[in-house]
């Protein structure tokens, strides 16, 4: 088929073109014209295309319609000469279908979408009835299609009605049967419920009646161990009574003339010592003095009325504490806290009392005297073990007495005559021992003797 050169319509083409332009292309038409111009498009060279669809020039075909349709659809439209390379592609392609849109008898078989797409690139005689033709076809093929797909749909959702009638009549007869389950079932619960309710109801009376007998019984369970707790504690007052009467009378017996006898003996060897230390203080002539004794003179080893004048010491000194540990059945009695907390009040009591007994336990190996170091157990939380050192008696106070009275009642226990030393800073512990006959000293005087053995 040959094209114009001049890239000019013939006269009938024009006017075919120029009504065909006041209708738009059949949807499926204008697709197929497009992927006409997209399989041609690759066949021509760069300068043969416009320049709005060069940038396309490496697309795929694929991708050349689906970016570039619109664009392609317009060029084909208004450049005469892009649409006539396009035909030419064409006629080469299909070479058949061009020669029979020519001759004005195109393929009865061919899709009459082909025909109309080639008919508008070729643009042969009558080619805008050919394409107004292929639309009408497509829109009744459409139409039919639409009508079969409609029909097909029609009975599919008749059918899928029907079976959904069957199901719902099946479900409402399920659903009837188990309603009418569940009303019988309901009748009996609720028959069951109400003879569960009565039952609860007798319970809740025979609990009731239950509580109120076991409220009486404890009550009077009560009342009966209350008055055989009461005639418990009386019978067991008046046992401890027997009992204390009974021990009483037991250590009476027992220790009353001991304890005489060791007062005695004590008295007698603390008088005894005395005399001696007495005789060694005046210088005094022993019994049994012969006339040479009598003449005055001063012998080796005798001290002068110098020496004994010069034996009072202050309070604070330390030596009179050695004086006073020096007499004979000498007792010390030391206020433990007393001493420690003046002495080294920043450490803990355990290291306070150790450090305490371990010179005392010095002091008394040294001297000789009786020493008795006294806590105060109220400041203590729980016992102490407490392993005391040799020479050293430790004694705690009971609950409910301090050290002071401890220490008072130590004093009285001893006979009158005997020497008895309380170390104490507290001005009511000296006092009340002064008057029992016992000699105060302050502790400072103690910790100054003490630091001595260190």
């Amino acid at each position: 088929m040959e094209q114009p050169a001049s890239g000019a319509e013939p006269a009938g083409a024009a006017g075919d073109a120029a009504e065909a332009l006041d209708r738009p292309l059949p949807e499926g038409v204008r697709r197929r014209v497009v992927a006409l111009v997209s399989d041609a498009f690759g066949g021509l060279t760069v300068a043969e295309l416009p320049s709005q669809l060069r940038q396309y020039a490496r697309f795929t075909p694929t991708r050349r319609g689906k970016f570039a349709g619109n664009a392609m659809a317009a060029a084909l439209e208004s450049d005469t000469l892009f649409r006539q390379r396009i035909a030419e592609r064409l006629a080469k392609a299909e070479p058949e279908l061009a020669r029979a849109l020519e001759s004005g008898a195109p393929p009865a078989a061919a899709d009459p979408v082909d025909v109309a797409a080639a008919a508008y690139v070729l643009r042969p005689t009558g080619w805008v009835k050919l394409v107004a033709a292929a639309g009408e076809e497509a829109q009744r093929a459409d139409a039919e299609r639409a009508d079969e797909a409609g029909r097909r749909e029609l009975e599919r959702l008749r059918e899928e009605l029907a079976a959904a009638r069957g199901q719902i009549r099946a479900e409402t007869e399920r659903l009837r049967a188990e309603l009418d389950g569940a009303r019988k079932e309901n009748d009996s619960l609720g028959r069951k419920l109400r003879s569960a309710q009565a039952d609860v109801k007798r319970g809740e009376a025979a609990l009731r009646r239950t509580v109120a007998e076991i409220d009486a019984i404890r009550a009077q369970a009560a009342a009966q161990v209350s008055a055989a707790e009461s005639e418990s504690r009386r019978l067991k007052a008046r046992l401890a009574e027997a009992e204390a009467a009974v021990e009483a009378g037991r250590r009476a017996a027992r220790e009353g003339r001991s304890i005489e006898d060791m007062r005695l003996r004590l008295l007698l060897d603390t008088v005894l010592d005395a005399a001696q230390g007495l005789r060694r203080e005046l210088a005094l002539p022993p019994a049994g003095v012969h006339p040479a004794d009598t003449v005055d003179a001063v012998e080796p080893g005798r001290m002068s009325p110098k020496d004994i004048a010069a034996r009072a010491l202050s309070e604070t000194d330390p030596a009179l504490l050695d004086q006073l540990l020096a007499l004979p059945q000498a007792h010390v009695v030391v206020d433990g806290y007393n001493v420690t907390k003046t002495g080294y009040p920043t450490m803990p009591l355990e290291k306070q009392r150790l450090r305490l007994l371990g010179g005392l336990s010095v002091l008394a190996a040294q001297t000789g005297a009786e020493v008795t170091c006294v806590f105060d157990g109220a400041e203590l939380a729980a016992p102490v073990l407490l392993a005391p050192p040799r020479g050293v008696r430790v004694l705690f106070s009971k609950p409910g007495v301090t050290a002071d009275e401890l220490i008072r009642q130590l004093v009285r226990a001893e006979p009158p005559g005997r020497p008895v030393v309380v170390v104490s800073t507290d001005r009511e512990v000296a006092d009340g021992v002064a008057k029992a006959g016992a000699r105060p000293v302050p502790s400072v005087l103690l910790l100054k003797r003490l630091s001595r053995l260190s």
